[in-house]
């Protein structure tokens, strides 16, 4: 297994069995374009240079090139419910009902790499929305041609009360400046998560825990290839793409973020992305 981070000075590092290497002249486009990015990771290793001590546990910024970020949604029936909760008033809540069961998965744009942030690095709530949640989710990392190759972790920010007042604001509920996160590494893992790998978030309000929820990877009603080929159908990613798979975390109806909150997202065997909230 292989963690790539990216320092904020754009520096590449390294980690593999406990040992850092710093690698020079390394690009994340040019990974992503390789028909086998573990393989290409693996030899840029080899040519690293080692660290004597463990990198910083500070902040990292988004481990991304020139990836788009897409994302999936109602993969979760969790998800499902919260969608078809929020949706109700305006009648919309059918759609989100449909989507779950249909052969065809909901796949929506999410953000470019200079709106995507880092660990450590603020989200942000929209000015116009009374009602704001993160979602963590499993990110798969996919290369050129299509190929799902590791993971990362990622922090879908929502506007519950823009996309519960009609479904064709979604875009503005979820596309907007500090909407995205994903870190702390891009995770190349020697063989895929198991289903048992879990979802872990915690969010904190002045030092105190306001809200946990957990769920586990298994819950994903579709295949993470099959999301893969569907982003990928009648479409092109000369330098790959991240794919958020879902959230089946959602805080209740009466939860909402507030800035100086800190959300914390975890999951088995990938590291803890944390975002303060602005």
């Amino acid at each position: 297994m292989i963690r790539i981070y990216k320092d904020t000075d754009g520096t590449i590092l390294m980690e593999r069995d406990g040992e850092w290497r710093t690698v020079a002249g390394f690009s994340l486009d040019a990974l992503f374009q390789q028909a086998d990015p573990a393989a290409h990771a693996a030899a840029a290793f080899e040519t690293g240079t080692l660290q004597q001590q463990a990198a910083s546990a500070g902040a990292w910024a988004a481990p991304i090139g020139n990836q788009e970020v897409w994302a999936a949604g109602v993969t979760y029936y969790r998800s499902r419910e919260a969608r078809m909760e929020e949706s109700e008033a305006s009648g919309g809540d059918r759609f989100y009902n449909m989507v779950y069961d249909a052969v065809r998965p909901e796949l929506f744009f999410k953000a470019t790499a200079a709106r995507t942030r880092g660990h450590l690095a603020p989200v942000r709530v929209r000015a116009d929305s009374n009602w704001d949640v993160p979602e963590p989710e499993l990110t798969l990392a996919i290369n050129s041609a299509g190929k799902v190759f590791g993971y990362t972790i990622g922090n879908d920010m929502s506007s519950r009360e823009i996309e519960g007042e009609n479904p064709l604001y979604l875009p503005q509920a979820k596309v907007y400046r500090g909407s995205c996160a994903i870190g702390p590494a891009l995770t190349i893992p020697d063989a895929p998560l198991p289903g048992t790998t879990v979802i872990h978030l915690e969010i904190y309000r002045i030092g105190e825990m306001i809200f946990t929820g957990e769920t586990a990877i298994d819950q994903i009603k579709r295949g993470f290839d099959e999301l893969a080929g569907f982003l990928f159908t009648e479409n092109e990613f000369p330098d790959g793409a991240f794919l958020m798979t879902g959230t089946g975390v959602v805080p209740g109806d009466g939860f909402t973020l507030r800035s100086g909150d800190v959300i914390r997202i975890s999951i088995d065997g990938l590291g803890i992305l944390e975002n303060p909230v602005e």
